[in-house]
């Protein structure tokens, strides 16, 4: 774990000092703690400073979302996105932005919260309530994403003007982040991040099956719902301010997992640390290959993740045979 949070810090100085514009290592250090108005000042202070932090928290928050999703469903090639919840944020933040022409983070993130917590409740009403099982769930989000991907899909193709503004935050980016913008997320991210560290005990019996767990005492419905709060939260707020952004919560869980083992009291407090290892690495790779424009982070993840989870596709189905 320490070499875990010194990696993370070696990534989160790389994600202030590197970028589109080189600046030397003694004038961000100087940006940050000696703040003139310089331009270069400017651009440590309110662009990179809050950029590299809210990769941190919507890393930790999509890596712990990730990881309980795979918990919750028995299903390691599982993400935040298996359940539709980041279909329901997505799509009712388009929705605000359509027909509402709400535009800001303050506005939006509300819709992000209402969209991701009614697909919950609707995920888990037709994945069957107190009879719902891990199978259940995956095929009741799988149809509702399904069923708003052609939501959205529409939406763009009737509003040009809505197309243009939501092109950025469809593909997944931290380049808007401010320091308010950081400050009115974290709450909802933290408090999703305690509640799934928090389920990791109950997560660990659900994890062996409905029967053993119940043998063990665990109370399958509270941990599910408990669950899809967490995840309601995390992925809410982490698709609320950088858009759907792909793959993290798959990758992370599963190179933790080969490290920790099986169990969730170790592989949550690692994804929360790695994670964001992950988002802002790749955040700073897209700043740099594509010198002096930059690539969006969601674009860089989704190149990086498609092989990995073919990679791991493959690999089941050997195991199987």
């Amino acid at each position: 774990m320490g070499a875990s949070l010194v990696l993370l810090a070696a990534v989160a100085v790389l994600g202030i000092a590197v970028g589109a514009k080189q600046i030397p290592l003694d004038q961000v250090w100087h940006g940050l703690f000696h703040h003139t108005g310089s331009d270069t000042d400017v651009v440590i202070r309110d662009v990179r400073l809050p950029r590299t932090l809210l990769g941190v928290l919507a890393g930790a928050a999509l890596g712990l979302a990730g990881t309980v999703m795979q918990a919750l469903t028995r299903n390691p090639l599982a993400d935040p996105g298996v359940l539709g919840i980041n279909a329901g944020a997505s799509a009712a933040v388009v929705s605000a932005i359509s027909f509402l022409g709400i535009t800001s983070l303050s506005g939006y993130v509300w819709f992000a919260f209402a969209g991701a917590a009614v697909v919950s409740v609707a995920v888990y009403v037709l994945g069957g309530t107190r009879s719902a099982t891990p199978v259940r769930l995956a095929l009741a989000g799988t149809a509702l994403t399904a069923v708003l991907t052609g939501y959205l899909n529409a939406v763009n193709l009737m509003d040009s003007a809505a197309l243009d503004r939501m092109r950025f935050w469809t593909v997944g980016s931290l380049a808007n982040a401010t320091l308010p913008t950081v400050t009115r997320i974290a709450p909802f991210l933290l408090v999703g991040a305690a509640l799934a560290l928090l389920l990791a005990r109950p997560l660990n019996a659900v994890a062996l099956g409905d029967d053993q767990a119940r043998a063990l005492g665990a109370r399958l419905t509270r941990t599910r719902v408990l669950a899809m709060v967490a995840v309601t939260l995390l992925c809410g707020g982490a698709t609320a301010v950088c858009g759907p952004i792909v793959y993290v919560g798959l990758m992370v869980p599963h190179a933790v997992r080969a490290l920790t083992g099986p169990d969730l009291r170790w592989i949550l407090p690692y994804s929360a640390v790695l994670s964001p290892v992950l988002l802002v690495g790749a955040d700073v790779l897209g700043r740099v290959v594509a010198r002096p424009g930059e690539l969006q982070v969601g674009i860089v993840t989704a190149v990086i993740g498609g092989p990995v989870f073919i990679s791991l596709v493959r690999r089941r189905r050997m195991a199987q045979l």
